[in-house]
């Protein structure tokens, strides 16, 4: 058991001064990154181009059966004097287009693919580094390559796969756009491996293919941000892949399935390099996990602390190995982080690395220019060092990586139980204790009843993310349920079962296990995403009427006479009413809440059928009130943001500085506030302004900010109690009409002494509302779950709708978008006349 002395602090740096704090102990962790109001007023900054590049489909990679080298010219990119990379002397983006020209010039061992465009348009390059292969060899390894994952068992035996297979090793940077010397160090190696005629070299690549992508956040690169164009922090997207870089880095680890990947961040002084502490996420294989991170761990610590860099003359600490020398707070229990999620497509060695000399943020801006380029030349070296040390590993011990990742599929596919580990399943490892055991228990399967928007698109995510669905042809039974033709199946013996279960699970409640945790602890697409999911225990699938698909079945349908009726309650619902809105028809609102729209735009609504693969129903409801396009100001989250515009909701952003740079009210219906917009920090012209809209409009606010707003223009007469802010996960909810629902919590909000005219929408369950996740009382005992129990989660009246859940969260509560959807048209309206 490990008895380190976790540090939480980190070593600050002075402004001007060349080197860190030291410490006695253990070296720098980083504080949780959460999610909370963008000083920086990103969402304000976010274009809604880059929202409709992000939502647009994306383009594939090359066709697997062609040979290498793949070479192509780039054409190059406009120079860019405001790259932020420039300041570091470090390569900016407009100069790896001409770079990666001429890495492919100098041989036949380096290959340029563009594997997608960034949310703000920009090339994400795969550089391919292998020795040469004829068509037909190339399409020997991607038989070979299937045959691992599809045919475990034929693939153990194989000796084809033994003798002549090739370790694919993935490197990923730079996707965190201010972490920036993973794509110098790549191209550096690349550069090395391209020209080197030493005999191990050749060996190298006679036996492996490598990797590089070479920055997965261009516009976060070119900014100088953490984030991509769209304000979106990409390892933390992995779940949803809302982004397109993420879709990018998905079909890299798919197409190619890596036994081994770096994750190249910074800044962590000494140099990080996972495995993590635990938690550890309980769908891995984590004993095959485990022993082959850890191995390479220690060699990539060897070859850091090689370099000679010390604490004394260049401040530089030495490498840390959480697993083994901290207790928590750095866990790999979400599959958010790229390594996470890299290890349910058959990774038995994934790392994030975490270089150790800060030169972002503040220090970008305070430093002398010379400092920020010693510690960026440090870091690039340090990322080398990391990049060599893993192909040392993945050189000599390719047999058995290749061996644990078909180990990793069979048991998938048989359904054999996993692996707890332990001083005897992981030897090698020291410090193996009872904490890091986490384990589940995988259903036989899982049953999606299809015919709704919800479920189609669930079940398009799943096969995106390479799980395998069948679909009934005929009613049939499973676990003592009758089931109706046209549903979902997603047998838990494939593959990649872990991923199937990680993103349709409940998940689990593991507040007792650690005090802290890195980000997320819960998350459920089966519960989140608005499709009815049934997880099924037991039983046999032999004989059911089940047959593969490779994409979900259209349910777009416009019924063929009458007026129509659309439900909103899923996003794709609340889009196709905001684009015939924008088209122009006359919609009015029935007293259920659904739209109306008459028969003589039939023509229209079959566009929004198909374009959203939406239901509208015949109908004879009659009256309510007219629909209008509703114009949003928003002081949002990014995602926020994001997701509004999935909605097709014409939305402005706004911020305390925009408002108090002055806004015209004039061109909004309606406000929604859960970050940036502060009222004490506006000017009396702006505050006045501000006032004067609400009193004659509605706002929609949610969280910590958007309830303090409420509170000082007195729209609402609600208390809102803040829990403990570090609480999150996936909660159970009660509607007003007692039906149980479920959604999503960051620093969860209730509200007490409700005054006359409040409408509670959603309570917090009952008991424990947390379902999964991580939720403990704050060091006064006050703020957790228990005192959440039963209070009001949802609460509205005529001014406002107040929200203490976070229903827009990163793309992870997608079923309950419409309930925001439908806010903010309810305030839209309430004043409208």
């Amino acid at each position: 058991m490990r008895t380190t002395r976790t540090v939480p602090v980190l070593a600050l740096v002075t402004v001007g001064s060349l080197f860190l704090t030291s410490h006695s102990a253990v070296a720098d962790r980083p504080t949780p990154t959460r999610e909370r109001a963008a000083p920086d007023d990103r969402a304000a900054r976010a274009p809604e181009s880059a929202a409709l590049r992000a939502l647009a489909e994306d383009t594939p990679l090359a066709d697997g059966g062609r040979g290498y080298p793949r070479e192509q010219v780039l054409s190059p990119d406009p120079e860019n004097p405001a790259d932020k990379s420039l300041k570091l002397g470090l390569t900016p983006y407009h100069a790896i287009a001409p770079k990666l020209n001429a890495l492919q010039r100098l041989g036949d061992r380096v290959s340029v693919e563009i594997a997608g465009r960034s949310a703000g348009g920009h090339r994400l390059y795969l550089v391919t580094v292998t020795a040469p292969e004829t068509e037909r060899q190339a399409r020997a390894q991607a038989r070979m390559r299937e045959l691992i994952e599809k045919a475990p068992a034929v693939a153990a035996k194989s000796p084809e796969i033994k003798g002549s297979y090739k370790t694919p090793v993935f490197f990923n940077n730079n996707i965190h756009g201010n972490e920036w010397e993973g794509t110098d160090a790549s191209l550096k190696l690349i550069e090395q491996l391209a020209t080197a005629n030493d005999t191990r070299t050749k060996g190298l690549l006679a036996r492996n293919r490598l990797y590089f992508n070479i920055t997965a956040n261009p516009d976060g690169r070119i900014a100088g941000t953490r984030a991509n164009a769209n304000g979106f922090d990409l390892n933390r997207d992995f779940v949803t892949a809302s982004q397109p870089e993420a879709r990018a880095m998905r079909q890299i680890m798919l197409d190619k399935q890596p036994a081994v990947m770096l994750d190249l961040h910074g800044y962590v002084n000494g140099t990080l390099i996972e495995p993590t502490t635990p938690p550890h996420g309980e769908n891995y294989e984590y004993d095959l996990f485990l022993k082959n991170t850890y191995a390479n761990a220690l060699g990539m610590e060897a070859a850091v602390n090689g370099l000679g860099y010390t604490e004394q003359k260049d401040g530089v600490q030495p490498a840390q190995i959480p697993f083994r020398d901290q207790e928590e707070g750095w866990d790999d229990w979400p599959p958010i982080f790229t390594p996470q999620y890299a290890a349910f497509h058959g990774t038995v060695a994934a790392h994030t690395v975490e270089i150790p000399m800060r030169v972002n943020n503040t220090a970008y801006d305070t430093l002398p220019v010379g400092e920020l380029r010693r510690r960026s030349a440090i870091n690039t070296d340090v990322a080398g060092a990391a990049l060599r040390a893993t192909l040392n590993f993945a050189q000599e011990q390719g047999t058995s990586l290749v061996a644990d990742q078909i180990e990793t599929f069979r048991r998938g596919t048989v359904g054999a139980a996993q692996v707890p580990v332990s001083a005897e399943t992981v030897p090698g490892v020291p410090g193996i204790g009872p904490e890091d055991v986490y384990t589940t228990t995988f259903p036989r399967a899982y049953v999606i009843p299809g015919g709704t928007t919800a479920a189609a698109r669930l079940v398009d995510h799943l096969i995106a993310n390479d799980v395998r669905v069948t679909r009934a042809t005929h009613t049939f039974r499973l676990g003592g349920r009758t089931y109706a033709k046209g549903s979902y199946v997603v047998d838990l013996r494939q593959p990649k079962r872990g991923m199937a279960n990680v993103l349709l699970a409940d998940g689990r409640d593991i507040s007792d296990k650690v005090s802290v945790m890195y980000d997320i602890s819960g998350w459920s697409l089966g519960k989140l995403w608005g499709a009815r999911v049934e997880s099924v225990p037991g039983g046999s699938l032999a004989g059911l009427p089940l047959r593969t698909v490779d994409a979900a079945a259209s349910v777009g349908h416009v019924a063929a006479r009458g007026d129509l009726r659309l439900r909103l309650t899923d996003p794709s619902e609340v889009a196709a009413l905001n684009y015939l809105l924008g088209k122009g028809v006359s919609v009015r609102q029935a007293a259920d809440g659904s739209a109306i729209v008459p028969g003589s735009a039939r023509a229209l609504a079959a566009v929004a059928a198909r374009t959203y693969d939406v239901v509208f129903e015949a109908t004879r409801l009659s009256g309510g009130s007219e629909l209008h396009g509703v114009r949003v100001a928003a002081a949002v989250t990014p995602g926020e943001l994001f997701a509004l515009r999935e909605m097709n909701f014409d939305v402005t952003p706004v911020s305390t500085a925009v408002l108090n740079a002055g806004f015209d009210w004039s061109s909004a219906d309606v406000l929604f506030v859960s970050a940036g917009l502060d009222h004490e920090g506006l000017t009396a012209p702006a505050r006045a302004a501000l006032d004067a809209f609400l009193s004659e409009h509605g706002l929609v606010g949610r969280g910590a900010v958007g309830t303090a707003l409420n509170t000082a223009t007195g729209l609402l007469p609600a208390k809102p109690v803040e829990g403990n802010g570090d609480a999150n996960g996936v909660v159970r909810l009660v509607d007003s009409d007692g039906t149980a629902e479920y959604g999503f919590v960051y620093a969860p909000v209730w509200f007490t002494d409700l005054g006359p005219g409040v409408r509670v929408d959603q309570s917090y369950a009952n008991g424990n509302p947390l379902l999964s996740g991580h939720w403990r009382p704050g060091e006064d005992g006050s703020g957790g779950p228990a005192d959440a129990a039963g209070q009001a989660a949802v609460v509205s009246g005529p001014q406002a709708v107040l929200f203490g859940t976070e229903p827009l969260f990163r793309d992870h509560p997608k079923g309950e978008f419409a309930q925001v959807g439908r806010a903010l048209f309810t305030m839209a309206h309430a004043h409208s006349g």
